[in-house]
């Protein structure tokens, strides 16, 4: 017996197929046809396997079809958490690595592997830098005028503060005060900015000139707040050259070959988070090279007085980091006119991660300068190399954190 219109029971194309052979179409049937002649055609009908009870649950649930999706697999997990905390996971590795084997990282000393790696963060810079920024860099000047004093100014006077500290070896505190007086990073504050979406431009203006200042100003501060009468010179041609070869050129590079082809500017806009893992990767070079070099000097320390220099290290980086936030968030509030360039987003990340940031190299030419007279060379670099990479590990998780609450906003929008 049937139960159904048979029309009901015929696709609208078989339908309209017997309307055409001259069969008498019902009205259910002529109104299919209609329908079905103002769309598209629908593809072909296929019969998909059912899932039995034991195998698995059907993905169509009882709230509209949209079912619960089953949880993603163990890898599937390890490799979203490798893609949202790759910086600080390659960091970590990198010394993890000159922990356990130095070898390979001595030989990327010996063959100047951390030059090639700086040389090729600041080509990226170049390739993703937009010209707009630099015109938005200009814009926050007061912004960049604040990090340069908080750099070369305000951030060295800690140091008379961590000389009153009380630590065997004494080099310990003195290499941490010394630390405290150098200019910002040359690359990691940049890298991390980019990361980040904060104003590339306004993090190598600060870069650049907190470095060409620093040579002057950062014997005038050791002289003041550690070494008086000590002697204290900084190699100047040497450092200017670094600066030069190391950041400058590799960004004019990437700057121009960027502006030379719109291809290629498209390809690394299209691509910006490879390159980011890019410099991410190449950033992690320069703390597993330090390690490596380090190893037996940091080996033969009792463990009480580095671990004792590392949490120095650590709580000086923080102070850092809340000093220059507040002093951005008092500056924002002084500004009545229109929206703060102390309150803008971009302009704010760049400014607490460079100035909060101090570089190695120059604290380990300082050291070469010195000639001992502050202290055993080594023991003096020792807490900057930990400081260094501590600063650099900190700052990737914040960078990570606000990464994740910029997206959690843009889907709540």
């Amino acid at each position: 017996m049937t139960t159904h219109h048979p029309s009901l029971l015929r696709p609208p194309i078989l339908t309209r197929r017997v309307g055409v052979l001259g069969r008498r179409p019902t009205a259910h049937a002529f109104l299919s046809a209609t329908v079905a002649s103002a769309r598209p055609p629908t593809p072909p009908l296929r019969l998909r396997p059912v899932r039995a009870a034991a195998g698995g649950a059907s993905r169509v649930g009882g709230n509209g079809g949209k079912g619960a999706e089953p949880p993603p697999a163990l890898g599937a997990a390890l490799l979203d958490f490798a893609r949202s905390n790759f910086l600080p996971l390659a960091l970590v590795g990198g010394v993890i690595l000159g922990l356990l084997d130095p070898n390979l990282g001595c030989l990327a000393h010996k063959y100047s592997l951390s030059k090639y790696s700086t040389f090729g963060i600041f080509v990226i810079s170049g390739l993703t830098l937009r010209t707009k920024e630099l015109g938005a860099a200009l814009e926050a000047w007061p912004a960049g005028l604040y990090g340069l004093a908080s750099i070369l100014l305000f951030t060295p006077f800690l140091a008379q503060f961590i000389m009153q500290l009380q630590l065997f070896p004494r080099e310990f505190i003195t290499g941490l005060a010394m630390f405290c007086c150098m200019p910002t990073t040359l690359s990691s504050g940049v890298t991390l900015t980019q990361l980040v979406g904060g104003n590339s431009a306004l993090a190598l203006t600060m870069t650049v000139v907190s470095n060409l200042l620093g040579i002057i100003i950062v014997p005038l501060s050791l002289a003041m707040y550690i070494g008086a009468g000590a002697g204290v010179s900084l190699p100047t041609e040497q450092l200017f050259k670094s600066l030069v070869t190391r950041l400058l050129i590799p960004l004019i590079i990437g700057k121009v070959v960027r502006e030379a082809s719109k291809g290629i500017a498209d390809f690394v806009d299209g691509n910006r988070q490879g390159f980011s893992v890019a410099s991410a990767v190449l950033l992690s070079v320069v703390p597993w090279i330090q390690v490596s070099r380090s190893r037996s000097l940091i080996l033969s320390v009792q463990v009480k007085a580095f671990a004792a220099a590392v949490a120095i290290g650590v709580l000086l980086h923080l102070a850092l980091l809340a000093f220059n936030a507040g002093m951005l968030q008092i500056l924002s509030r002084l500004e009545q006119k229109g929206e703060s360039v102390f309150a803008k987003k971009e302009y704010a990340r760049a400014v607490i991660l460079v100035a909060s940031q101090k570089t190695l190299p120059v604290l380990v030419a300082v050291v070469d300068q010195l000639g001992g007279a502050l202290g055993e060379s080594g023991f003096l670099v020792i807490p900057g190399v930990a400081a260094h990479i501590n600063q650099i590990i900190i700052d990737s998780f914040i960078v990570n954190w606000w990464r994740k609450r910029d997206q959690q906003f843009t889907n709540a929008n």
